[in-house]
């Protein structure tokens, strides 16, 4: 029997580590300098000098297969070499001395700068997600300025490239600020650059209302007396800040932060920036996308589907880390015109919403190794939400599910409990005929179970089989941004964020003790102090867990004491007749 007790406080304690691990990635901490960088009379000195594009094929004659052209990625320049005996020198981007001003970007979802120095993405705000709950500001997720570098960039490389170890282009615009108006559905933003060949070349961005999707094209319009190639790349470059939207000044570990992609042998593959730094990575893919995951939100590019394409890693002198994708050279002859595209993402992390753009972009929301539980579980609380229109209520309205799907096991160990009870009496006569004799006492013990046909195991092993789908929906609500800022009632108006007045851990703490009350106490005294000191250590755990968690743990707890005390009010009834 002390063998069935101590799994249940094994199994109740690891529940209790692995929420004690995982609490402070729901603890939102205020980004620091989150503004954008100024945008009057700005100049290319605000580049960091830390770029780092592909170095370009300065051979004259070149080719237009995929394949040779991939292996232009292999002479990309890296701060520090898989032999880490040296250091590859880094191209700067020089001053061009041309002043120019940011290019805004308003949408009823993005609100986005680009640097006509190259066209690159600086800074995007969310304004549909604030930076706090009671606050007005929207959650930056890229910016460049002196305490975050995390930008989206992308141009052309190859033999008629624009970017290159010398400098990039500087694009013009009709415009400074573009703003989606109301009744238009989509807004696009043209800049523009002629080469001295007469090659024209138009880098346009899409923008749609209602997504956080960024269509990128570049239309090019070859004037020149000669054939013009090059190829597209996107890459995104990030330091090693901390996640805006997780606390790592806890205990335990954090979320995600790093990038990732996918390849055609995994779905899911982590790029962490320590991968970086240790080696290069490096695949081709056919489609694919990358991505920079941290806590509820993601950027990601994505190329054609029929593409192929060679993903790549890169890390800076100055510490930078660059994940990037090359396509294929495109060939346009004098006088024709082609266009090289790509998508990017900058936004929620809305599974269903990703799985829509690129298969396998919706596995950033990382559910861990109970994904196969997890999943399931999302895709009724999403359900029930639709119904209900509260993910407090909704998070009720699944527990109810849950518990209704485990109610036999529930109910062969409140039976099992509920003998215990009755036999309790019994039991306390055989410690006192045995005393200190444990050999003789557990062998009458497990006589006196099999005469009163009790299952020891029966009242623990069903709660151990329920623990991994409570640790799974753990990770739902912990990894879905449907629930961040979101209300359940007066005081509660984030149910990512603790209770700040500590209701519902006071209410689950006081359930649990009801709870040990139904049950039988432990005939061991060391197990009776552990069970007894169990409601406290718990309640204090979760004072600082998400409120949506403590929720569905005192909602479980209600029931469970519902069907026990019924349960054992039957067993005792029964009992007394017989």
């Amino acid at each position: 029997m002390d063998v069935y007790r101590y799994a249940l406080i094994g199994g109740i304690m690891f529940c209790a580590l692995v929420l004690l691990t995982r609490w402070q990635a729901f603890t939102t901490v205020e980004q620091d300098s989150s503004g954008p960088i100024s945008t009057l009379n700005s100049t290319a000195n605000a580049m960091d000098g830390g770029e780092d594009f592909p170095e370009q094929n300065s051979g004259s004659n070149s080719t237009t297969t995929n394949s040779e052209f991939a292996n232009l990625e292999a002479d990309i320049p890296t701060a520090i070499p898989s032999s880490k005996d040296s250091v590859a020198a880094q191209a700067a981007v020089p001053n061009s001395g041309q002043q120019h001003s940011f290019i805004k970007v308003l949408t009823d979802t993005l609100d986005l700068q680009i640097d006509p120095l190259g066209g690159d993405i600086i800074y995007v705000a969310l304004p549909q997600h604030k930076r706090t709950l009671e606050g007005s500001e929207s959650f930056v997720l890229l910016n460049r300025n002196t305490s975050l570098t995390y930008v989206a960039q992308s141009g052309l490389i190859g033999p008629n490239a624009t970017d290159t170890a010398a400098g990039r282009p500087l694009f013009e615009s009709a415009g400074q600020e573009y703003r989606l108006a109301d009744g238009e559905d989509s807004l696009e933003v043209v800049l523009s650059y002629t080469n001295p060949d007469s090659v024209r070349i138009d880098k346009v961005f899409t923008f749609s209302r209602s997504s956080y999707q960024v269509d990128l094209e570049y239309r090019v319009k070859n004037g020149g007396q000669s054939a013009w190639q090059a190829a597209l790349f996107a890459q995104i470059k990030r330091d090693n800040s901390a996640d805006p939207g997780s606390n790592s000044g806890g205990l335990g570990m954090v979320n995600y932060l790093g990038f990732a992609t996918t390849t055609a042998d995994e779905p899911y593959v982590k790029v962490s920036f320590d991968d970086i730094e240790d080696d290069t990575y490096r695949s081709e893919e056919t489609g694919g996308w990358l991505a920079m995951v941290q806590h509820y939100f993601i950027s990601a590019w994505i190329p054609p589907a029929e593409q192929r394409t060679v993903y790549s890693s890169a890390r800076t002198q100055q510490g930078h880390n660059i994940f990037r994708l090359t396509g294929p050279l495109l060939n346009v002859a004098a006088g024709e015109q082609g266009i090289l595209s790509a998508r990017f993402y900058a936004g929620p992390k809305d599974q269903y919403v990703l799985e829509e753009i690129s298969p396998g972009l919706d596995l950033t929301v990382d559910y861990g190794w109970l994904w196969w539980i997890a999943q399931p579980l999302f895709w009724v609380l999403t359900w029930l939400h639709g119904f209900i229109g509260n993910w407090g209520w909704s998070i009720v309205a699944l527990t109810f599910l849950i518990k209704l799907a485990f109610f036999q096991l529930s109910a062969s160990s409140y039976k099992s409990m509920a003998k215990m009870r009755v036999v309790a009496p019994k039991l306390a006569e055989l410690k006192d005929r045995y005393g200190d004799d444990r050999q003789k006492y557990s062998q009458a013990m497990m006589e006196l179970y099999k005469k009163e046909k009790i299952n020891p195991l029966g009242s623990c092993l069903p709660m151990l089989i329920q623990m991994p789908v409570f640790i799974a929906l753990y990770w739902v609500l912990m990894e879905s941004v449907e629930l961040r800022h979101s209300p359940f009632l007066g005081w509660i108006q984030d149910l990512s964020a603790m209770d700040p007045l500590f209701v519902l851990p006071l209410l689950m703490g006081a359930s649990m003790w009801f709870m040990q009350k139904l049950n039988p106490p432990p005939p061991d005294p060391m197990q009776a102090k552990i069970f007894q000191w169990m409601p406290v250590v718990m309640t204090f755990l979760f004072l600082f867990f998400p409120a949506g968690l403590v929720l569905y743990w005192l909602t479980n707890n209600l029931l469970s004491i519902a069907q026990q005390w019924v349960i054992t009010r039957q067993i005792e009834q029964a009992s007394q007749k017989a």
